[in-house]
């Protein structure tokens, strides 16, 4: 991974095994910039929370050494680092107010009561819980009770905020909105933030970078719309946001692009991204959004599918295609009006282009 001048947090060849013999994290170079909002995204057991449990100082790395503002922190307590953290289960203290819940923090630094005080109601506003000061946790809903948490983390002015799944608890349009909400106290402050999720759509609604974990390894770093539009192997591809698999045989290379023989014999091209060289197996990527149904112009792929399923979704038809073999290949059609005669066995031509069909990694 490249390295940052300046960076606010660093892992320097950090690794972590809980048993002597296998390593949850293999290698971690990682460079975080100031006022950067970096997720650490992956499935469960693929060590992002190892990470993040290791950065907070819950948990000692094996081997390596991380850094906060250049200073080495491996031998330094949690609560000497200086750090904002941000539960899934909120952590607060049922039998204090939610203003008690914020000052704690403030009190453990020794700092005086009309600081603590200001402080406390900057950080309530902020979160817009003005009024909510004297309530207790209880009193509060998932969302206002996220938000105390938040403020909770912020009040202390720390220059590095954790949130581990913070919103995993909440349901799905108070999730996105709180997406937002943190996203924009992020934009305002110029805080640091390392937020873990599994959540691929959360991952890219927030973040500046995102970095995919599989087995204890990134396996790319990118901002969301890179990790989305170009990612660099099946994993990634498969990961983020809804994607099509097709598997098949380079028949050809040229610069950036390649032939792709289908094990039924179509014939496709494809942007050449990562793959071993003519005669070797490949796993092709398709967004099915980047696919055209029944498409009106000259395309450089173009296949026939047959329908299995339409479901309607509202703004769009998410339509099952039985496609070179492929019985679970997904086509979005934009909802105009005009495409509620799709059925079931209709065969129908699809097209994209080559530069939307990304040439990576065989998985079989």
């Amino acid at each position: 991974m490249s390295s940052i001048n300046g960076a606010a947090v660093r892992f320097e060849k950090v690794q972590k095994s809980y048993d002597g013999r296998n390593l949850v994290v293999k290698d971690l170079n990682l460079d975080i910039a100031p006022g950067e909002f970096l997720t650490m995204l992956g499935p469960s057991g693929s060590g992002k929370t190892t990470c993040l449990m290791m950065l907070a100082g819950f948990e000692p790395a094996t081997h390596g050494e991380i850094f906060l503002n250049d200073s080495p922190i491996n031998n330094v307590p949690p609560y000497k680092r200086g750090i904002g953290m941000v539960f899934q289960n909120y952590a607060l203290f049922p039998h204090m107010t939610v203003a008690e819940n914020l000052a704690f923090p403030l009190q453990i630094r020794k700092l005086p009561k009309s600081e603590q005080d200001a402080k406390v109601k900057k950080a309530l506003d902020m979160v817009e819980l003005g009024e909510f000061g004297n309530r207790r946790p209880i009193q509060l809903s998932g969302g206002q009770q996220q938000r105390v948490a938040v403020a909770r983390a912020l009040v202390f002015d720390p220059d590095l905020v954790l949130m581990d799944e913070p919103l995993g608890a909440l349901d799905k349009q108070l999730r996105e909105q709180m997406q937002y909400e943190i996203k924009h106290i992020h934009e305002n402050l110029g805080v640091t933030v390392v937020y873990v999720t599994h959540d691929q759509s959360e991952a890219l609604t927030m973040s500046d970078r995102v970095a995919v974990f599989e087995d204890g390894v990134i396996q790319q770093l990118s901002g969301p719309d890179e990790l989305y539009e170009n990612p660099q192997n099946s994993f990634v591809a498969q990961f983020i946001g809804e994607n099509n698999k097709l598997s098949g045989t380079v028949t050809a290379v040229d610069q950036n692009t390649c032939q792709v023989r289908l094990q039924d014999g179509t014939e496709l091209a494809a942007e050449a991204v990562n793959i071993q060289g003519v005669g070797e197996k490949t796993t092709i990527s398709l967004r099915p959004e980047r696919i055209e149904f029944d498409p009106k112009e000259s395309m450089q792929n173009v296949v026939n599918g047959t329908i299995q399923e339409v479901i309607y979704h509202g703004d769009h038809l998410r339509v099952v295609m039985d496609v070179a073999g492929n019985d679970e290949f997904v086509v979005k059609v934009r909802n105009r009006g005009d495409q509620r005669e799709l059925k079931v066995g209709q065969v129908h031509p699809l097209g994209w282009a080559a530069v939307d069909c990304k040439a990576l990694d065989f998985t079989g």
